[in-house]
């Protein structure tokens, strides 16, 4: 269908809604699937994936793209109206830096958090914009380049709030040894870095940390390192390691641990996430079926037992897809769900154009989707993020070529797209943990007219302050379990326990 002009003239880019390009089609492998595609119109390359704001709008960033070309904050509404907030430089004059290769989370301000891959006077940002598109440089990494970054440099990974407030975040460069740091910094902007990799002989801790951390149960931070470990030298097929708040460093596993040739994948990539049976998801972009990239996907306990679930290229041709570059995101059917940057049964050429993929906790996966499937990847092409489940069920993520627009080349600018898989709407508490009186917002869909909230059948006391958000605090008595939220329509669960803290 043609474009949606929105008759606002020539008004400043930072203030105009932009319309988008829209197909739907239906995916080939359950009847039921319908992806929906939004063409990037202003902004290219979208590297990242999605989150979901209070206002239940999505967010996301690109690489490419916006007035100078060094990339983008843009903010899409689930019906497909895209609004440009930021546009990145690379030159000094922009202090929130250039490339933010992750994604943003928003933090319990409000606000949301993010980093960028390089900077005009250093080496990266942690930067802190408004919903509004107000920018704020938080900290800038190696701004004395002749001192070696002690600071770390160069990240590719977004940040995690933990329930102490501050964010977490890693660098894949700089440090006293020079590949890459973890640290914190609190949302005024104090950073600490609380360890640098290689400070192990061979970096058997690992090194150049791409993917991001998330904190567990336990109150640690678990990540992954793409390199280093004790196997495969001189480069190390990477590990995953664990560290506390405060900075004590453990490497819980080391890939290619495994019989030869690494049947228990190498060099991850991605953020892991905690599912709720308690143990850590992710995907490695490397494995058995060598010698180089084609991926698994993988559990591991938070004591270091890991359980290979699925080996990609196992079908011929790897029209089940390959190159798991992102991590997965847990829905509310309890299913695992992902993407691939390569494979399916397009673009047999080129290594094929990437999947979408279901995996259940046990391995059994499906390929929902190819992407490539309409002429010239008016569809998109190649996802290098993961996915987001909206609280209207819809599982949304980004590819980084394709679609109708041209900025990122002959290949097409990106798109963003919504997957339905049949799933209902739920609610998401904001944070999941919190004591008694503590307060909790809690994010769905039309929510307006609410006329209870309930922490594990503990009734809340609770104010709706939108159709996409109700405040409330955490009532005495209440237990960890699930949040519920009654409405005229039904009532909402949420997607996952709300823990009660002592």
């Amino acid at each position: 269908m043609k474009p949606i002009v929105n008759g606002l003239g020539k008004l400043s880019w930072r203030k105009r809604a932009y319309a988008v390009v829209l197909y739907a089609t239906t995916a080939i492998a359950l009847p039921a699937q319908t992806l929906t595609v939004y063409s990037l119109d202003y902004g290219a390359s979208p590297y990242a994936g999605l989150v979901q704001g209070t206002d239940g709008n999505l967010y996301g960033t690109t690489i490419q793209g916006g007035a100078d070309g060094d990339g983008t904050v843009f903010k899409i509404t689930t019906s497909g109206t895209l609004t440009p907030l930021y546009s990145f430089c690379v030159t000094s004059l922009c202090t929130g830096g250039a490339y933010p290769y992750a994604g943003l989370v928003q933090g319990t301000s409000g606000d949301f958090y993010g980093t960028a891959n390089t900077a005009g006077t250093g080496e990266g940002t942690v930067f802190k914009i408004t919903p509004s598109g107000a920018v704020t440089a938080l900290h800038t990494f190696c701004v004395n380049l002749s001192n070696y970054c002690p600071d770390g440099g160069s990240p590719y990974a977004g940040l995690v709030q933990a329930t102490n407030g501050d964010f977490y975040g890693t660098n894949v460069s700089g440090g006293a040894n020079g590949q890459g740091t973890v640290f914190k910094i609190t949302p005024s902007g104090t950073l600490t870095t609380l360890y640098t990799f290689c400070s192990q002989s061979e970096c058997t801790d690992g090194y150049h940390a791409i993917g991001g951390l998330v904190q567990a149960a336990d109150g640690d931070l678990y990540g992954t390192t793409e390199n280093g470990g004790v196997n495969c030298a001189p480069y190390g097929c990477g590990t995953i390691f664990k560290i506390t708040p405060s900075g004590t460093l453990t490497t819980i596993y080391t890939f290619c641990s495994q019989s030869s040739p690494c049947a228990d994948g190498q060099y991850p990539t991605a953020t892991m996430i905690q599912a709720t049976d308690g143990d850590l998801y992710g995907t490695t972009s490397g494995s058995v079926f060598g010698p180089d990239y084609n991926g698994t996907v993988f559990k591991i306990t938070p004591n270091g037992k890991l359980t290979t679930l699925y080996t990609f290229c196992s079908q011929p041709n790897c029209t089940d897809g390959w190159y798991p570059y992102a991590g997965l995101v847990q829905a509310t059917d309890g299913n695992f769900y992902g993407t691939t940057t390569l494979g399916g049964v397009n673009c047999a050429d080129n290594g094929g154009c990437g999947t979408v993929f279901k995996i259940t906790p046990s391995g059994a996966l499906t390929t929902l989707y190819s992407f490539c499937s309409q002429n010239n990847c008016t569809d998109g092409s190649s996802p290098s993020a993961g996915l987001v489940q909206a609280t209207n069920g819809v599982l949304y993520g980004t590819t980084t070529f394709g679609g109708t627009t041209s900025g990122g080349g002959s290949n097409g600018g990106g798109t963003v797209f919504g997957l339905s898989v049949g799933l209902g709407p739920f609610v998401e508490t904001q944070t999941t943990a919190g004591k008694v009186g503590g307060a909790v917002k809690i994010l769905g869909t039309d929510l307006t007219g609410a006329t209870s909230v309930s922490f594990n059948s503990t009734a809340a006391v609770f104010k709706v302050i939108s159709s996409s958000l109700i405040a409330t605090t955490v009532p005495a008595g209440a237990t960890s379990g699930k949040v519920q939220v009654v409405t005229p329509s039904g009532t909402l669960s949420s997607n996952v326990a709300f823990h009660v803290l002592p």
